[in-house]
């Protein structure tokens, strides 16, 4: 028999449970192809070719590239503001990214077990119906919060170029000056993609050994929704 996610579950899970919704499944791989669109373009703004073969006017190379890097930012800003909306309409899971509970000390104690799983401290691995709290903490730091930084000094960067008074300019022009000035805004602006890369290797390493290692089903999850414990586990 399965089950929603909907209500928490209590102790190990023994059956499948629809954890991941549609709209939360739809927003993890149009971040993740967005991610890797804004990681490949934003490198080669901030490290532009070093000549183009040809006349420039028969040519719009550098163009193209700002031109894709900013329809993904826009793609990444909306599918974030779809995703803030289901944690507010979906169920528990869908709102795990935005509000960590670390009032309560049964998620403390799920995180040192899931640190001392990871570190090969403890063979037991854990069984969440969910995120985990390790999952949950950094997704949270390095999602949720990341994605919330990279959009305001993205669109900050992309007011400058639309111009003063624009939207972007009105909305996002007051971080330049609070950070500083452009030049800051950019640098910093690419260390939080280095930083995002960064979790996002983590994230897979840490999702393929759960899956391989752990008593839940991991990445099939992510794909179909239904968070199924293994057998033997």
């Amino acid at each position: 028999m399965a089950v929603s996610a909907s209500q928490p579950a209590e102790g190990p899970l023994t059956r499948p449970v629809y954890a991941f919704e549609a709209p939360v499944r739809l927003y993890h791989w149009v971040n993740a192809a967005c991610i890797l669109v804004l990681a490949a373009t934003g490198y080669l703004i901030a490290h532009p070719l070093p000549s183009v073969v040809g006349e420039a006017s028969s040519h719009f190379l550098m163009g193209r590239i700002r031109m894709i890097h900013f329809t993904a930012g826009y793609l990444f800003a909306v599918s974030l503001a779809g995703r803030i909306y289901w944690a507010l309409v979906g169920n528990r899971v869908a709102r795990q990214i935005f509000v960590v509970p670390v009032w309560r000390p049964a998620w403390w104690r799920e995180l040192g077990h899931e640190i001392a799983f990871y570190l090969f401290l403890r063979r037991d691995p854990p069984a969440p119906v969910g995120h985990g709290a390790l999952a949950q903490a950094a997704m949270f730091l390095f999602n949720t919060l990341a994605s919330l930084y990279m959009i305001a000094t993205g669109f900050a960067l992309y007011g400058e170029g639309l111009g003063h008074g624009s939207w972007a300019d009105r909305a996002f022009g007051w971080v330049i000056p609070a950070m500083g000035d452009a030049e800051r805004v950019h640098n910093w602006h690419n260390l939080g993609m280095w930083l995002i890369l960064c979790f996002v290797i983590i994230h897979i390493y840490m999702a393929v050994r759960a899956d391989i290692a752990g008593r839940t089903t991991s990445v099939s999850a992510i794909l179909g929704g239904w968070r199924s414990p293994k057998g033997g586990r």
